[in-house]
């Protein structure tokens, strides 16, 4: 906390800002954080240097451009960033159930460490939880279902990766030295602004999105070119399944709305580091318009976050309903107008600035039209599911609990649309709880159906239904425990960021949240123990034919999970429901009569090099070090020139591997069919123990 450490006006030539105050020995609780981080990092880097695995982990994962890869690097970095932001979750929820005081210094949280706690909450969840995780799964499927054997620019997806790991490293590191900021999650100025927020705060908070936001733009670009230019013959654009066309949309949102984000971090980095005036309250400066930029973003982010999940369900309910995926098109129309209205609405973020009414009505207005097509989107699954065949598995669990969870989420979202009403709740709980409503019952329950779905894919097993179900009922339960409670406290006035309150009444709906965060920490603890007990039992769970949910859609004709090279042929695509037209027809996984070598990017360490390069360069910057900062940004140049004249950047697979890979492929299927018909459990007699896996 800022109290606690010297502040440093004229940094040093050598160590800029940096002092031995900023590493917080003086603060108990965070010296025994550092100390658990530091021996479980000790532990794992131990463990990795005495099974001899840095070569395995340098050539197959860190330098590698295989999406599928990389996509699981994005999940496994989402689900570490969850437990840091879940605990702040926890730490929030326990003070405030403690809190009620009539003076400052109530609980046992100081207020500035407070504020740092539930920014550093917001930024995590959205920045290095949500987003990651639809990445990851954006990674591993996009180009599954298209055909394509990866993305249109292998070494980007690579450099995007790292670029988001630098930002959350920064994110980690500020824990420990110096500061985080404590502004709230989009740091309004002045707040934000270098007269109230003089240390270092900020400024991790500025070079941590600024540095991952640019990987999420690379990853937008990459996407759509993919999804574009990329897919199979014969898959028009109204034949991609729907998590594809969800995905485009969300990643043409991705290309237009984060160069804002870009330049309202750079315009507030000028403002604090060169004492420029774009949003301070002199010279011209003004601060609402920061405000108009950060939700000119910000509220497209909000899409970017849900519309993947809604291709998801999509996916899900026609699978598991055992029927065609009712009004396609309509669907696919309704995702394409919420993108495009997803731009004219962001003003509803603060009506109360008091814009006039003409203003207000027509971004109202545009809020209430915007439901119109989310509501299309929940008939669609509904009509669906009517008389089909529905089987309840975990995937589907999630999906109905997002319809009860979402559709509560959606109402409030029209109440707050009323400038009248939100004038009235924007500074309460309410607007947390409809925040959380939409963010965890909609894009969250999303992630985790599809990580459900399709972990057989990528891994090659499936994990454990019960304890996927248990996951999901404690996420349910916990969550309608720890927000409807802040729907009745906002209501009854009580407003955002309080880390003491003086009202009594408040305390007991707020024990009740406090006992939903608990039980969600149940449904966590259970996911975890879920994809454990799923890699220890994976013999049993192995996915030998590709296809374990009986699916409809063309990631599903692969191996799980899928050669290096996806498809030995590029499929010929007839049917948005490519794969159960083949079934239906009895023509799927039939063998081609000739194979012929694969063109595939190398491996390379430009990604990796680059932005532990980058990272150097955003922690000088926040201390001011200029002389790191300087070496940072030459060795991002160089790494980048040296890339560029590499000549041997792509190989071919020839027919002979191609052709050893597919005949154990088919192998393979031929025994999973065998055991399907006998009703038998892979790895039971041990035959399927050498099925093609990801190796864990």
């Amino acid at each position: 906390m800022a109290s606690n450490y010297t502040l440093v006006t004229d940094p040093h030539p050598l160590y800029g800002k940096l002092t031995l105050d900023s590493f917080p020995y003086h603060d108990p609780v965070l010296v025994t954080t550092f100390a658990a981080v530091v021996i479980g990092s000790i532990g794992i880097l131990g463990a990795i240097t005495y099974f001899g695995k840095w070569k395995y982990l340098w050539k197959e994962w860190f330098t590698t451009v295989d999406h599928k890869k990389i996509g699981i690097m994005y999940i496994i970095t989402s689900l570490i960033m969850l437990i840091r932001g879940f605990s702040d979750a926890l730490l929030m929820r326990s003070q405030q159930a403690m809190a009620v005081a009539s003076e400052s210094g109530a609980g046992y949280l100081p207020p500035e460490h407070y504020d740092q706690i539930f920014t550093a909450h917001g930024v995590i969840m959205i920045f290095f939880v949500a987003m990651p995780f639809i990445v990851g799964l954006m990674n591993i499927i996009v180009p599954l279902q298209i055909g394509a054997r990866d993305v249109a620019f292998p070494f980007l997806n690579s450099l995007s990766f790292w670029l988001f790991v630098v930002g959350a490293l920064l994110i980690n590191v500020s824990l420990f030295v110096g500061e985080f900021a404590a502004t709230g999650w989009l740091a309004y100025p002045p707040l934000s602004g270098v007269d109230y927020s003089p240390w270092v705060g900020v400024d991790y908070w500025l070079w941590s999105l600024q540095i991952s936001g640019i990987g999420t733009l690379l990853t937008g670009v990459n996407f759509v070119v993919t999804i574009l230019r990329m897919r199979a013959p014969g898959m028009t654009l109204m034949k991609m399944p729907v998590f594809t066309w969800t995905s485009f949309c969300a990643n043409g949102l991705i290309v237009v709305a984060f160069p804002i984000l870009t330049v309202t971090l750079t315009l507030l980095t000028l403002d604090r580091y060169m004492g420029t005036h774009f949003f301070t309250s002199d010279m011209g400066g003004n601060q609402m318009m920061y405000v108009n930029l950060i939700w000119a973003w910000g509220h497209p982010e909000v899409y970017i976050l849900i519309l993947p999940a809604f291709g998801i369900f999509s996916e899900i309910t026609a699978t598991f309903s055992r029927k065609r995926l009712f009004g396609y098109t309509s669907l696919i129309w309704a995702t394409v107008v919420i993108m495009l209205l997803s731009f004219v609405v962001w003003l509803h973020h603060f009506f109360t600035m008091g814009a006039g009414a003409s203003v207000n009505a027509f971004f109202g207005i545009a809020t209430m039209v915007i439901a119109i097509p989310t509501g299309v989107k929940l008939f669609n699954w509904l009509f669906t599911m009517y008389k089909g065949r529905v089987e309840y598995t975990s995937p589907m669990w999630w999906t109905v609990a997002f319809f009860l969870t979402f559709s509560i989420g959606g109402m409030t979202g029209v109440m707050l649309a009323i400038p009248a009403a939100n004038y009235v709740l924007h500074n309460s709980l309410f607007l947390v709880a409809h925040f959380h409503n939409v963010i965890i019952g909609g894009a969250l329950f999303g992630y985790f159906a599809g990580l459900t779905y399709w972990f057989p894919k990528a891994t090659g097993f499936k994990l454990d239904e019960t304890l996927g179900k248990w996951a999901c009922g404690f996420w349910t339960v916990g969550f309608f425990l720890a927000f409807m409670p802040l729907y009745v406290l906002g209501f009854m006035g009580m407003t955002r960021r309080l880390n003491y309150y003086d009202n009594p009444v408040w305390n007991d709906w707020l024990m009740v949240a406090g006992l939903g965060a608990v039980i969600i920490l149940f449904g966590i603890l259970t996911q975890f123990y879920q994809i454990f007990a799923s890699i220890r039992d994976h013999k049993k769970n192995r996915d030998l034919t590709g296809d374990p949910w009986d699916a409809r859609t063309l990631e599903w004709t692969t191996s799980s999970p899928p050669p290096f090279y996806n498809f030995a042929k590029i499929p010929h695509v007839r049917d948005r429901d490519h794969f159960h037209d083949l079934k239906k027809y009895g023509l799927a996984h039939k063998r081609p009569e000739s194979y012929e070598r694969i063109h595939m990017p190398k491996n390379t360490w430009a990604g990796i090099v680059i932005s532990g390069f980058s990272l150097v360069m955003g922690f000088a910057m926040v201390w001011h070090i200029w002389w790191m900062a300087i070496a940072g940004t030459l060795g991002m140049l160089v790494s980048w020139i040296v890339y560029a004249f590499e000549r041997k950047k792509d190989y071919y697979v020839e027919v002979a591997e191609i052709e050893a890979i597919e005949e154990k492929r088919y192998g393979k299927l031929k025994k999973g069919q065998e055991l399907e018909r006998t009703g038998q459990q892979p790895g039971k007699d041990g035959a399927a123990d050498d099925a093609v896996a990801i190796s864990i």
